[in-house]
């Protein structure tokens, strides 16, 4: 009886895991259709080239190097493609049943490559219509493979940054990533958008924001449910476990809270939106919806709804005017990733303590300070070789004609194309 009780919840946890990682990929989709829709035409096949590339490499590298780097599962897995049950029976029999979570190690790695991969769409969107392809998919190789591995070792693995210090041992926390996923694809962001620049025509010379509107926004709109539905994936497989009553709850109580934060996030940006420009703006919205659920990211399990509701808003209040900020600084980021990701990723690390009181304001200050400069850093010092060995923007006369001949040869849309 014990056994099959064991064998159950072991099915149940590894399947629960597997459906989360799916909703986490097919949250990839959500990226493509939202870039896409914020891009111009001329630019719409090579920034879907670049998402479904970038996934393919993460999936590859992650495997090769980076979930060793992370977590030392091996080089190609090796020990996981094989079970011993028996094993398994007995750690488990060791630990209590209901007590540490018990699933595949291959859904662990599953459900930790297609984070990865939503780690590096965040880098796309912020250098879209104007980076050359190949000088892109070069950093997701480094990007995925040791970038993001190392910072997530200090982080959801525990180890010691560098000898120096645990984060955890500080008051860190973490639940699914505002810091660890997110605003680490946003530092990698910012690094090459500032040796990339602005479009040409972005910004004028008196100091003015010229709009560059985005070519199809039911597609965006399309982009962004499916990104919300993907969040619940996101948040939610990452409490790692189904099989008792108690996690059952904490899963619930996850998808109650990313639903709400994404909402008032929504609205809350809509409504500021409205004062600020004086129309309901609508990429605006979008974008306050995915703050709101970046800002919840980082602990979805101990808010009330109303909280998180909360906490959505303050995300979609803070990234209007971060996206209006960052234009003033001259920051081009064509679809508002570095706001959303990045200073709503912070946003959300630093509401933590609020529900948890495990952990501290300090601790959570130093480990967004640790990834930031480490991401930053290094992605820095990639983007600056890649720039001086191959180049990272494609000429004035390839940006003008759409990147899309330029990179790929072809258009998304050639029927509506004059000649």
């Amino acid at each position: 009886m014990e056994n099959q009780i064991f064998e159950l919840q072991y099915a149940m946890d590894t399947f629960y895991f597997l459906v989360c990682g799916a909703l986490v990929m097919w949250m990839a989709a959500g990226f493509s259709m939202l870039e896409a829709g914020l891009v111009r035409s001329k630019n719409t096949t090579e920034i879907l080239t670049k998402n479904v590339a970038l996934f393919a490499i993460s999936c590859i590298m992650y495997l090769v190097v980076g979930y060793e780097l992370m977590y030392g599962g091996g080089l190609f897995l090796a020990g996981i493609e094989s079970v011993d049950v028996d094993q398994v029976l007995a750690d488990s029999k060791e630990n209590g049943f209901g007590g540490d979570s018990v699933y595949s190690g291959a859904s662990d790695f599953f459900f930790q490559v297609v984070f990865v991969a939503t780690a590096m769409s965040i880098v796309s969107g912020a250098v879209a219509e104007r980076m050359k392809l190949w000088a892109f998919l070069a950093f997701a190789v480094v990007m995925t493979g040791i970038i993001y591995p190392m910072e997530g070792a200090w982080t959801w693995n525990g180890a010691d940054v560098f000898g120096m210090y645990n984060l955890g041992d500080l008051g860190f926390s973490d639940f699914a990533g505002s810091g660890i996923v997110h605003m680490a694809g946003a530092a990698a962001a910012l690094a090459g958008v500032l040796l990339l620049g602005a479009r040409k025509g972005k910004y004028g010379a008196n100091g003015s924001v010229n709009a560059i509107p985005g070519a199809n926004l039911p597609m965006a709109t399309l982009g962004t449910f499916i990104l919300w539905m993907g969040w619940f994936g996101f948040n939610g497989g990452s409490v790692l476990k189904l099989g008792d009553v108690s996690s059952a709850h904490s899963v619930a109580m996850v998808f109650l809270n990313t639903n709400a934060a994404a909402a008032g996030g929504a609205i809350a940006a809509l409504i500021t939106a409205r004062i600020l420009f004086g129309k309901a703006d609508l990429t605006m919205l979008l974008n306050g919806a995915l703050a709101g659920l970046v800002a919840i990211t980082a602990e979805p399990s101990t808010p009330t709804a109303l909280q998180a509701t909360l906490f959505g808003a303050i995300g979609g209040v803070l990234v209007v005017f971060s996206i209006v900020g960052l234009d003033k600084l001259k920051i081009d980021d064509p679809v508002g990733a570095i706001s959303v990701h990045g200073v709503c990723g912070l946003l959300g690390l630093l509401l933590v303590p609020v529900t948890n009181g495990e952990v501290s304001f300090s601790g959570q200050l130093i480990g967004a300070a640790t990834i930031f400069v480490w991401v930053f850093g290094f992605s820095l010092v990639v983007w600056s070789i890649l720039k001086a060995v191959m180049g990272i923007r494609v000429s004035e006369e390839e940006e003008y004609e759409g990147v899309d001949i330029a990179e790929c040869g072809m258009e998304a849309y050639p029927e509506f194309t004059k000649s």
